[in-house]
């Protein structure tokens, strides 16, 4: 609960959600338990500017995103938006959006150190600064992993920037290999939720053509 007077943290947690999994929503449920946020915003990407590959059709990860997200504890938001937009997904966009519905709010986006390593990639990255406080979710570390992420090797970083940490359990699972497990008629059901589950099965997802 914010105090009276203080600004509502609103959580922005976006992705492509090709398919949602465990660690998605371990991230989630972190972000609700540690960043004091009124709300969450869950937000599948439209079209990934920044992707090689084609995505699923929008409508069947904007589907499983609701079945992974809906049932958390805390006032979240599937937010379909960047999936009805046409063009490109910028997260910039989605930012100044919020900001326009809810002006009194500070907005929270909330990405993996690997996300906030490749910033300066984004599409105006400095303004995203500009507009958010940046929380960077970090895994608990294991043998072997380098060190954190640190903004101040980020060449050009805006002056004023607000980086957060959000602490994570070690969890080595990526839509990628789900993917691949799910094309070779793999079990991944101890990788998604269970809803997501049956809805890959039930729609034949990631099955080669």
């Amino acid at each position: 609960m914010n105090p009276i007077g203080k600004a509502p943290r609103i959580g922005v947690f976006g992705g492509a959600f090709d398919p949602p999994h465990n660690a998605h929503v371990a991230l989630a449920e972190a972000a609700l338990a540690q960043l004091d946020l009124a709300e969450l915003h869950v937000i599948p990407t439209g079209q990934a500017w920044h992707k090689s590959r084609a995505l699923t059709p929008k409508e069947d990860r904007l589907a499983m995103t609701r079945l992974a997200f809906g049932g958390l504890k805390g006032t979240v938001v599937i937010d379909g938006r960047e999936v009805l937009r046409d063009g490109p997904t910028y997260t910039l966009d989605t930012l100044h959006e919020l900001q326009q519905e809810q002006p009194g709010a500070q907005l929270v986006l909330i990405m993996g150190a690997d996300q906030a390593s490749a910033l300066p990639t984004w599409h105006g990255w400095q303004a995203i600064l500009a507009t958010a406080i940046v929380s960077v979710a970090y895994r608990a570390l294991s043998t072997g992993d380098t060190a954190r992420f640190d903004p101040k090797m980020l060449p050009g970083l805006p002056v004023g920037a607000r980086f957060e940490a959000l602490e994570l359990p070690a969890m080595d699972t990526s839509a990628t290999d789900i993917r691949r497990r799910a094309a070779l008629g793999e079990n991944i059901s101890s990788l998604v939720p269970p809803a997501v589950a049956r809805y890959i099965d039930q729609h034949h997802l990631y099955r080669p053509a």
